[in-house]
């Protein structure tokens, strides 16, 4: 695949980015959860609202507003579609590999932004719960620190893969880890694998 082939859009991006799905347009929606997240490193913002069915925990309704680049956008329209009808605790799982299936793909600088929708819909769903008394129900991601020299956790290494990481050097340009000690290196790799099986095989 050349490079202009490898930056290049699919039709469905395209056409989630210009006719977007399910986008907020009432400054009233009455959501039963509701999640913000932002990401400062991509500079993008996104918000994502549901309506339950308390009887089902089945979403009938997801919202969404981002300030983000075509990917963001394109991908949390494709994911607004996908959890439409679908139980809590499957949409809980929705991540990039099925929204960026939905897409036909995207370029692999831009996986990243498909992973800000589905963290705002697991804010958006663990908020229901929380105003419906459910508390355990709700999930939270908890880092664990893998390089303790410069401070990087699991999370981070996950996120530097979904923005471009695959090998370690470049994990280690992206993160710093692995640049004192390097003890920390056996895992690291390990976690490498194991996120690009994850996003990617």
């Amino acid at each position: 695949m050349s490079a202009h082939q490898s930056w290049a859009y699919t039709e469905q991006v395209k056409d989630h980015f210009v006719n977007p799905r399910n986008v907020l347009r009432e400054e009233n929606y009455e959501e039963d959860g509701k999640g913000l997240v932002g990401n400062i490193q991509c500079g993008d913002e996104m918000l994502v609202l549901i309506k339950v069915d308390r009887n089902t925990d089945t979403i009938t309704d997801c919202k969404w507003r981002t300030y983000g680049c075509a990917s963001a956008i394109a991908s949390t329209s494709a994911m607004s579609e996908i959890v439409i009808g679908m139980p809590l605790d499957e949409a809980f799982k929705v991540g990039p590999k099925q929204i960026t299936a939905a897409l036909g793909q995207l370029p692999n600088n831009k996986i990243h932004c498909s992973v800000l929708g589905d963290k705002a819909l697991r804010a958006a769903i663990n908020d229901y719960y929380e105003r419906n008394g459910r508390h355990d129900k709700v999930v939270r991601e908890q880092a664990r620190i893998v390089c303790t020299c410069m401070n990087v956790t699991d999370l981070e290494i996950e996120e530097a893969v979904l923005e471009g990481a695959r090998t370690f050097l470049e994990l280690q340009e992206q993160t710093k880890m692995s640049t004192v000690c390097g003890k920390c290196r056996d895992e690291a790799e390990t976690l490498l694998k194991v996120y690009m099986q994850k996003h990617f095989g």
